[in-house]
């Protein structure tokens, strides 16, 4: 059992104190006879000065009396699970609110065949601390009297940034999984370096993961990705095996690896083109960006399929753009990710490469709308992704690559003063359309559309009396 230093012991106390539900709640429960302790995630981050946020306790008492004593607090309380023995609560404080969620000590362990946990309810804090992930969250702190229990070494490994199983890894991970998963996601997040035996057991049981649901296996991911430095989890991942299992096109551009450097390291590339998304995220004033940072690890995955030896030694993946955009829909679709998540995402894998002809060749009004239009609502984000995906060692390829995009994205604001770029529409609707030519409701309609839109991609805004002028031009010609 590890004992708290002064400052410690501090953190902790001012963590309780500056909650006000934390009191609330472990008043209610004392007064009832129980038991209750903030565990996990509160008491580690209270302990490394990173604020309490998420409030989770566990306690002696079961569902129906949990519900029943943090409905004497609040009426709104909600079932999270009540068979996994969770009740959760939303406590106000003047203009405070906090989310609560309290769970029966339990010691809970997956079928091999199953996607669910089997749950037993336990009597002792001390049977609930080892069916833990990591001992840095088998920490707990009694909100009912103070103590605080650390019978797994957390404090030390919290120290040593280690992430160690409270149990034997092969135990813990055969329990649940996802542990696998929130490895990963601890080494991003928190900084933490895996045990070697942690390490170990992830790579012989990487096929558990399979037993976990494509939503779970999703969430993980999606929580290392908004981490500050995602990189070390992703690695951790392709490491073990476990990125076969769960983004199998990202982990096999590590095989893409080529001996006689005639192309970049593609796995490398595709990491550190997630850093400097990262990195723009921020210089540009975004929060983190789930879509986005999906599209940059995604974004070379069409090259393994496309791969081709040209004359001269060369090596080309040409419309990797393409395939790659149809291998991220599949992979998306399959953990479950939303449709718009899935579509944006796609749409910014296809058109990662799309700048580069700019790069080459001047382009004109037409062109840079036409990019505009196909990028639609992620062109801040293509604008990033495409500055990201530049990590060539060779400063001046460097510098004329940042400058053309610099001159690409003045000139997208620079008509965009003009011509409300991110409206782009022809100057006569359907409606105008049928009445200037005379035709009801059909595919012609849609014709004339696309006719008036491919002139105002081409010429800008034509106004109305010239619009009509050219469309009935057109319509002289077609067969009626």
């Amino acid at each position: 059992m590890s004992s708290l230093s002064v400052d410690q012991r501090r953190a902790l106390s001012e963590a309780v104190l500056a909650t006000p539900a934390i009191r609330r709640v472990g008043d209610a429960f004392a007064a009832s006879g129980y038991d209750l302790h903030l565990v996990g995630g509160p008491v580690r981050d209270a302990l490394m000065g990173r604020g309490v946020h998420d409030l989770d306790f566990t306690t002696d008492a079961r569902p129906d009396a949990i519900e029943a004593i943090l409905r004497t607090l609040t009426p709104a309380t909600w079932d999270i699970g009540r068979a996994f023995g969770t009740i959760g609560a939303a406590l106000r404080d003047g203009g405070r609110e906090d989310i609560v969620e309290v769970t029966t000590y339990r010691a809970d362990s997956y079928d091999p065949a199953s996607r669910k946990p089997t749950v037993e309810f336990g009597d002792s804090l001390t049977d609930d601390l080892i069916r833990r992930d990591f001992t840095v969250n088998a920490m707990a702190l009694s909100v009912v009297n103070g103590a605080f229990s650390d019978p797994h070494g957390g404090l030390g490994d919290l120290a040593a940034g280690v992430l160690r199983t409270p149990s034997p890894p092969e135990v813990s991970f055969g329990d649940d999984p996802l542990r696998m998963m929130r490895a990963a996601r601890f080494t991003s997040q928190l900084g933490f370096t895996p045990a070697p035996e942690v390490v170990a057991a992830m790579e012989s049981m990487a096929k558990r993961i399979d037993i976990i649901s494509a939503e779970r296996v999703r969430d993980e991911l999606s929580r290392t990705l908004l981490s500050d430095a995602p990189r070390p989890g992703l690695d951790l991942l392709v490491r073990t095996g476990l990125a076969d299992r769960v983004i199998p096109e990202v982990s096999a551009l590590v095989r893409e690896v080529d001996e006689h450097g005639r192309h970049k390291d593609i796995y490398e590339h595709t990491l550190t083109v997630l850093e400097q998304s990262i990195d723009l995220e921020k210089a540009r004033g975004h929060a983190p960006d789930l879509v986005g940072r999906l599209a940059a690890i995604f974004h070379d995955v069409g090259k393994p399929r496309t791969k081709r030896f040209e004359g001269g030694g060369k090596v080309s993946f040409h419309h990797h753009d393409v395939v790659g955009a149809k291998m991220t829909r599949k992979r998306l679709a399959e953990l479950r990710f939303s449709t718009d998540q899935i579509k944006a995402v796609a749409k910014l894998v296809e058109l990662h490469l799309r700048f580069h002809g700019y790069a080459d060749t001047d382009w004109t009004d037409s062109a840079v709308r036409r990019y505009v239009r196909d990028a639609g609502d992620q062109l801040e984000r293509l604008h990033i992704l495409t500055r990201a995906d530049c990590t060539t060692r060779n400063q001046r390829k460097a510098n004329r690559l940042r400058t053309a995009y610099e001159q690409l994205e003045w000139r997208i604001d620079e008509l965009a003063a003009q011509e409300e770029l991110d409206a782009i529409r022809p100057d006569l609707d359907g409606t105008q359309i049928m009445a200037i030519l005379g035709i009801k409701p059909g595919p012609v309609v849609g014709r004339a559309y696309g006719f008036l839109m491919e002139r105002r991609l081409e010429e800008g805004p034509l106004g109305e009396e010239r619009a009509t002028a050219e469309l009935l031009a057109w319509w002289a010609d077609q067969e009626h």
